[in-house]
């Protein structure tokens, strides 16, 4: 046999395509000919292929050896196609019987002595391939448990290429399995809300923002808890569902985050950029095929921009279309891939430049106005609570230790107040306050007049737009979920309006 083809899969993005890896063995002088649109990982893969085949004792092929990757035009790239075009080099050679191969995709990189090893995006791969009706699976131990999150599909985990060869020619039902730890995330009981004291304000606001799914903004000098509030709240958070888990870990995957025994997210994601990072590594980007950023790295979770006046201006207004669309699209010469972005947005910020709390602050006023308005207006009219953490006397921490609740008993409230919002969205295709559209939002659960008086005053005034009602309202809603209310009223509107226009900044 002189033609074999084998399958795999390309991925763009979290999007997966199927790859038919085609060998064609010819006459003339020894070679390898990679077509197919392959990237650098890809084309070096006909040296580790050859070397890896070698030393799993099987007989490499002389002559010309023609490799297509199909379709052509899809941009390939990474070192994950390595067993598909080792088994169809084999198949073509007549080493292996192609049999077992008949609707099977490989996915796994090979060393040079033969052994598999893991690579990124098994898991968006594997459900492309179901979807297109492949219902087994050879993939590298180190992945099988992330492969197995797939329902009803055959994963045989390998530890080498001669472990395939022998169950490709029978000698074995399956190939050996490597051994992997499996399980889901471990869950961090260390961080919790209780430890936050002295600011009972913002804990209340951190409630609000994980009861609604609301976007965040934390104003205050060094040291009054800006950054412990934000690594909390994923812990008053509900799980994520099964869909939002596989999503994460999609995403997760495709960017090598996965931590080893822990093939699925079950917990709201935390990302923290660094403030100086670039509009690219926010947004996603690359060269060739592009990646995931912090903004889909953030995806059913927690993005945190710490300092946030310290992000660069066009960084900062960037995360406006996600956070609008729950998407971010980056076109490239060769594709256009899109990553899912729906996240909470928690910005902190100083007062000034200097930091420095009170009378110990020197910066002239303009300077603390040039500072702040680094965060332009159409962000900050997106995040629908700010507030402001003022320095905490010693007296003050010490009382407010009776009063602090810790993470459960808040994650309780905020699972009751879930699940309210869920069943009146039921009909919808939205689950949060914070999702659902303004005008859907006035026209489906409208309030009584005398709720919205204040917020029409406001309007009146020029103090909010009416963009910034619509955010009021959706917080109003949630306090009402919180209160075990059926609607809100005046008293839940006047503080939804309070806390969405927080300090003047």
């Amino acid at each position: 046999m002189t033609l074999s083809r084998t399958h795999c899969v390309s991925l763009l993005g979290v999007q997966g395509h199927i790859v038919e890896v085609e060998v064609h063995l010819g006459g003339g002088d020894p070679g390898v000919t990679l077509v197919g649109l392959p990237d650098a990982a890809l084309r070096e893969a006909r040296d580790r292929i050859r070397a890896a085949v070698a030393n799993s004792s099987e007989n490499w092929p002389s002559g010309q050896i023609t490799i297509s990757l199909s379709p052509a035009s899809l941009p390939k790239s990474g070192s994950l196609f390595d067993l598909a075009i080792a088994g169809a080099v084999l198949v073509a050679a007549g080493e292996v019987p192609p049999d077992r191969l008949d609707g099977t995709v490989l996915i796994a990189e090979l060393g040079l002595d033969g052994r598999t090893r893991p690579v990124r995006g098994v898991l968006p791969a594997v459900v492309a391939a179901a979807g297109q009706g492949f219902t087994r699976f050879v993939v590298a131990g180190g992945n099988a448990a992330e492969a197995r999150l797939v329902p009803d599909v055959e994963v045989t985990a390998v530890a080498d290429l001669a472990g395939v060869c022998s169950w490709l020619r029978g000698e074995r039902s399956d190939p050996p399995d490597e051994p992997v730890e499996t399980g889901t995330d471990v869950e961090d009981h260390g961080p919790d809300l209780a430890d936050v004291l002295g600011q009972p304000v913002a804990r209340r606001a951190v409630e609000i923002a994980a009861a609604g799914g609301h976007n965040l903004m934390m104003l205050g000098p060094p040291g009054t808890g800006k950054s412990l509030l934000a690594e909390r709240l994923p812990t008053v958070l509900p799980p994520l569902d099964q869909n939002e888990a596989l999503e994460a870990t999609a995403i997760h995957s495709v960017a090598g985050l996965l931590p080893p025994g822990a093939p699925l997210v079950t917990r709201a994601p935390f990302a923290a950029p660094h403030h100086t990072s670039s509009r690219a590594a926010i947004i996603g980007g690359g060269n060739g095929n592009p990646g995931p950023g912090w903004v889909s790295k953030a995806h059913r979770g927690i993005l945190f921009v710490d300092e946030a006046p310290q992000f660069g201006r066009g960084v900062l207004d960037s995360l406006r279309e996600p956070l609008e669309r729950g998407e971010v699209v980056i076109a490239r010469a060769s594709a256009t891939v899109a990553f899912p972005a729906r996240f909470q947005l928690v910005m902190a910020a100083n007062p000034c430049p200097c930091a420095k709390p009170g009378n110990l602050c020197t910066c002239p006023a303009g300077e603390r106005r040039r500072y702040f308005s680094r965060i332009s207006g159409p962000l900050l009219d997106r995040v629908d609570l700010k507030v402001e953490l003022q320095p905490v006397a010693r007296a003050e921490l010490l009382a407010d230790r009776s009063f602090a609740e810790s993470s459960e008993v808040v994650a309780e409230r905020v699972a009751s107040a879930r699940e309210r919002a869920r069943v009146r969205l039921a009909d919808t295709p939205w689950n949060t306050n914070a999702a659902i559209p303004g005008a859907r939002l006035r026209r489906d659960f409208p309030v009584a007049p005398t709720a919205l008086r204040v917020l029409g005053l406001a309007m009146d005034r020029g103090q909010i737009s009416a963009r910034g009602v619509d955010r009021a309202l959706r917080v109003a809603w949630t306090l009402a979920d919180l209160a075990g209310r059926d609607r809100p009223g005046e008293e839940e509107t006047a503080y939804a309006y309070a806390l969405w226009a927080g300090h003047a900044w």
